[in-house]
C-alpha cells in the first residue's frame, strides 16, 4: 500500500534569480526533503495550491511574516518551522514587532550555528533546533607559494561590511604580493564606488562584481584564504564553501562567525578592524609555505570543522525534524 508523502511548502524571500543565500538554502532543503515528502518553494504563501500544504518551513522571521501570519490563522502554530537567518537572530527580533510575532507562532526554529539559540529570548530557546548547512566538499588543491590570493564573497551590503575589506587593501602594499579578489553585484550603490575607487588606487584588489555560483566556488578553491567581514552573520553558505574547498577563513569575530569556526579558531579579527584584516593577511603570506605558519595552522583547524557541513548530516537533521512534526499532534510547542 502506498503511503501519501505529506506535502511541505518552503517559503523563501528570494527565487532562483537572486542567486544568495537565502535560494541556495531553500533549493537545497527542497531537494533533501523531495526523498521523502513532497516539497516546492514560495515566494510567499497563501497560493493556488495552499489548500494541499500540510508544514511550513519559513525563511526570514521578517520578510517571510506576511506568510507565517496567514499560516497562522488558517492552521494555528501546529507543522510551522521558522528558519531564521542573521538579520533575523542579530538584529530584527530585538525591535521588530513582525519579527517577534514570527517567532511566538513557530512550533521550530532552525538556527545555522551553534551560538545562535543564545541569541533567542530564553522563552523561545526549547524550540531551536541548529542545522548546519551543508556543501558538496571540493578536493584542496596545489596553490602557488609566489604571492597570496584572497578572496571575499558577498553582494555590496552594510551587514557584509565590505568598508572593511577596502580599508585593508589600502592598507597593503601591491610589493607585498597579497592580491585581493571581491564578488558581489554592488546591491548598494555608495559601496559600489567605493570598491570602484578602491581598484583605482590598489592594483592589488579588484572587484569582479557578481559571479555565478559555480565560478565563485572556483575562485574560493584556488584562493588561498577567504574573508569573511561581516557585522551579522546567521550561518554563512559561504564560509563552509571555503572550508569545505581546503581554503582556511579570516572572519569577523562575531556570534554568527564563531558558532561556524568553533571559539578557538585563529583567525578571526574585530569586527570592523581593517588593521587587524591587514596583519593577518600579512601573517598569512609571511608563514605561507612555513608547515607551523598561520596559514597552515587555520587549514588544519578548517578540516576538523568539514565533518559539521556535509550534505548527510544536514539532510538527516532536517529530515528527522519534519518526520517528528508530520508525527506531532501538538498545536504549538
Amino acid at each position: 500500500m502506498n503511503v501519501p508523502r505529506p506535502h511541505i511548502v518552503i517559503v523563501s524571500p528570494a527565487l532562483s534569480d537572486a542567486n544568495n543565500g537565502n535560494w541556495q538554502t531553500a533549493n537545497r532543503w527542497r531537494q533533501m526533503l523531495s526523498k521523502k515528502f513532497h516539497c516546492r518553494i514560495v515566494q510567499s504563501w497563501p497560493d493556488k495550491f495552499a489548500n494541499q500544504d500540510e508544514i511550513m518551513l519559513a525563511l526570514h522571521a521578517r520578510k517571510s511574516a506576511s506568510s507565517i501570519a496567514a499560516w497562522h490563522e488558517k492552521h494555528g502554530g501546529s507543522k510551522l518551522v521558522l528558519a531564521l537567518t542573521g538579520t533575523d537572530l542579530y538584529r530584527d527580533i530585538q525591535t521588530d514587532a513582525a519579527s517577534q510575532a514570527s517567532l511566538a507562532m513557530a512550533s521550530r526554529i532552525i538556527v545555522l550555528q551553534e551560538l545562535a539559540p543564545l541569541g533567542l529570548p530564553e522563552r523561545y530557546r526549547a524550540k531551536a533546533e541548529v542545522v548546519f548547512q551543508s556543501t558538496v566538499s571540493q578536493p584542496t588543491i596545489q596553490k602557488p607559494t609566489a604571492h597570496l590570493r584572497a578572496v571575499m564573497v558577498g553582494h555590496l551590503r552594510t551587514e557584509k561590511s565590505p568598508e572593511t575589506l577596502f580599508a585593508a587593501a589600502r592598507i597593503l602594499d601591491v610589493d607585498e604580493h597579497i592580491f585581493i579578489d571581491h564578488i558581489g553585484a554592488g546591491l548598494d550603490l555608495v559601496l559600489a564606488k567605493e570598491a570602484l575607487a578602491t581598484a583605482k588606487a590598489c592594483a592589488h584588489y579588484r572587484w569582479l562584481d557578481a559571479v555565478p555560483h559555480e565560478a565563485t566556488r572556483r575562485a574560493i578553491q584556488r584562493a588561498h584564504v577567504l574573508v569573511h567581514a561581516s557585522q551579522i552573520e546567521g550561518g554563512a553558505h559561504v564560509l563552509m564553501e571555503a572550508v569545505c574547498s581546503g581554503t582556511p577563513v579570516l572572519a569577523s569575530r562575531i556570534d554568527g562567525n564563531i558558532g561556524m569556526l568553533g571559539a578557538d579558531y585563529e583567525g578571526y579579527f574585530d569586527w570592523n578592524d581593517a588593521a587587524g584584516l591587514a596583519a593577518l593577511l600579512r601573517e598569512c603570506r609571511k608563514g605561507q609555505s612555513a608547515a607551523n605558519g598561520l596559514l597552515a595552522r587555520l587549514s588544519k583547524q578548517c578540516a576538523v570543522r568539514a565533518p559539521l557541513f556535509t550534505p548527510l548530516r544536514e539532510s538527516a537533521k532536517l529530515t528527522a525534524l519534519v518526520n517528528a512534526l508530520v508525527e506531532s499532534h501538538d498545536a504549538n510547542l
